[in-house]
């Protein structure tokens, strides 16, 4: 089934490490749950399970997820906030698929989500032939998660007008929804294990800020951009390396260039190369995320265009498009990054760096 699909949900990408867990599992569990919190930490943060190698998923402050599963553990919302790209919906889906064992039933935050697309709606062929009727009710997110005891994700809610979100309020309070229109059987009351995880980026600070009523019904946690150069290039070389596979890319990644790329990435978001020379930061997110797509478009160049060896004026193209996207000023900045901080690089290394400065002539 796995095959089949281009993004197999967290439950079914790692379903043997579930299972696994699983029949290990000794731990205190909380009702509903499908595993113990010690479990589900296992499987974000990796370990073993009854002899089995459990992968590490989750790249940052462990005691932040260990934060996330109390939260959920002790029935209050969790919001995780963060900049673009750091692996905050990742966090979502992976506690959702540990505890809940279903990670997809989520409301995608715009600014045209209407509050059926949280809750509930009609098929009105149904509607107009019975009248207002279970039968008739097309269940959201929302109410799934509260008929089955499972986790609601919310994306992105910042997103989306603040009358709507404030629609989870009394939710959140009472762990009941009301459905007028069923009359006295349209109370729904949560079964436990019922729970909403929301994400929030940083960036959409002030776009739909949510009321201090609805903050108050979660707990907050900041999720951070990597600091760790080595750690950002595994992530590079290990995401790319899903993305091949699922694609049927049968190029080797090329560990230099990840090296590379993420250095690049590090030093223009904190705006300091590692020598010390102070540079200009971008206005584009320069997230991990962004770097894996960089890095990912070069290989299925080198694949279906090249000779299977990544080609380093492809990767600056390709990372030119991903700085300049949203601000052409970002095109000054990334060539000041290259005529300062890459030619240093290039002097001092010499080999990669100096053939990574040849390239700056393609950001045009």
């Amino acid at each position: 089934m796995e095959t089949n699909l281009i993004k197999p949900p967290v439950e079914l990408r790692y379903a043997d490490e579930l299972a696994a867990l699983k029949s290990s599992d000794t731990g205190k569990r909380p009702e509903n749950w499908q595993l113990s919190p010690k479990a589900v930490r296992t499987f974000i943060l990796g370990g073993k399970a009854g002899g089995r190698d459990i992968s590490r998923k989750f790249y940052g402050n462990d005691a932040l997820v260990e934060r996330c599963i109390i939260t959920l553990a002790g029935n209050r919302g969790l919001m995780l906030v963060g900049e673009p790209g750091t692996a905050k919906t990742m966090l979502s889906e992976l506690l959702s698929a540990a505890i809940c064992g279903k990670s997809t039933n989520t409301v995608q935050g715009t600014a045209g989500t209407t509050e059926d697309m949280i809750k509930y709606s009609w098929n009105y062929a149904l509607l107009l032939s019975k009248g207002p009727c279970r039968e008739a009710l097309v269940p959201s997110p929302l109410l799934i998660g509260m008929e089955q005891g499972i986790f609601a994700r919310f994306e992105e809610i910042t997103r989306t007008p603040a009358e709507i979100q404030d629609s989870l309020i009394s939710v959140m309070s009472d762990q009941i929804l009301n459905i007028p229109e069923l009359g006295d059987d349209g109370l729904v009351f949560a079964k436990p294990g019922f729970n909403i995880i929301g994400t929030a980026n940083t960036r959409d600070k002030g776009v739909n800020e949510m009321s201090g009523a609805l903050k108050r019904r979660f707990n907050f946690e900041t999720v951070a951009p990597v600091r760790d150069v080595r750690l950002e290039r595994e992530i590079i070389l290990r995401e790319a390396a899903d993305l091949a596979r699922a694609g049927h890319i049968d190029c080797a990644p090329d560990k230099d260039v990840a090296e590379l790329l993420a250095v690049t990435y590090h030093e223009l978001r904190e705006g300091v190369t590692a020598e010390g020379t102070m540079v200009e930061q971008p206005a584009a997110v320069m997230s991990t995320a962004e770097a894996v797509s960089v890095y990912f478009q070069t290989l299925c160049h080198a694949w279906y265009y090249g000779s299977g060896k990544m080609e380093l004026p492809v990767l600056t193209e390709n990372l030119l498009g991903a700085v300049c996207k949203e601000n052409r000023d970002d095109l000054g900045r990334l060539k000041s990054y290259f005529q300062t901080a890459v030619k240093a690089k290039g002097m001092k290394e010499g080999g990669i760096w100096n053939e990574y400065y040849q390239t700056a002539k393609y950001l045009r």
